[in-house]
């Protein structure tokens, strides 16, 4: 039996897809959360096999859940759902130790099988999102732009990144000009959004 865990806030969605997996003979949900910061205890507990994870979760994401899931019980094959079928996304979660990245619009059959195949060492990914993946290509941002991004994200002035990253005000005004023209973005805010969704951060 494979022993599975089941984290999704909306609690209709995630009591529908648990009915769904417990269709199946070889299937079991043993443990569900509403929150990612209870993946990793609730797996421990339960002893799962397989935790199935969707992206937008209070408490801490599913795509941070995995990472701290995979670091605490590296055993335990993480399968991400989601309704968001973004190219970032999907390089986060295999980033974060993810073996499989579905949409949530995938008929249950395809569900049970991903479940099954990644406890067997296999990957699974979305074919259309694994294409968009690879269009997107390398970044083109500089380690100096991503890191400026990133900080730029969790808030601040530009005198306050100044001083973070010892560099002139007009330095950091100039990394973000690149960052958001690189991304096609009107402003910082926007920069970040786009990198991310593209996995450029």
């Amino acid at each position: 039996m494979i022993r599975l865990l089941l984290a999704e806030d909306q609690s209709m969605v995630r009591e529908a897809l648990a009915a769904l997996l417990e269709l199946e003979d070889d299937l079991r949900v043993v443990a569900q959360a509403s929150r990612g910061d209870e993946v990793v205890e609730l797996a421990r507990e339960h002893a799962v096999d397989v935790a199935l994870l969707d992206i937008e979760m209070p408490g801490m994401s599913g795509l941070d859940a995995a990472a701290a899931l995979h670091t605490a019980l590296p055993g335990v094959r993480i399968v991400i759902l989601t309704t968001f079928g973004r190219p970032g996304y999907l390089r986060r979660a295999m980033e974060a130790g993810a073996a499989a990245f579905l949409v949530k619009d995938a008929p249950a059959a395809r569900l049970a099988e991903a479940v099954r195949r990644v406890l067997g060492g296999e990957r699974v990914i979305d074919p259309a999102l694994a294409a968009a993946a690879l269009a997107d290509g390398v970044s083109p941002l500089t380690d100096r732009e991503r890191e400026i991004l990133i900080r730029a994200d969790e808030g601040g002035t530009q005198a306050e990144l100044a001083r973070h990253f010892h560099l002139s005000q007009g330095t950091v005004r100039n990394h973000l000009s690149n960052a958001i023209r690189k991304t096609g973005a009107r402003n910082r805010a926007e920069a970040v959004r786009t990198a991310r969704e593209k996995g450029w951060l």
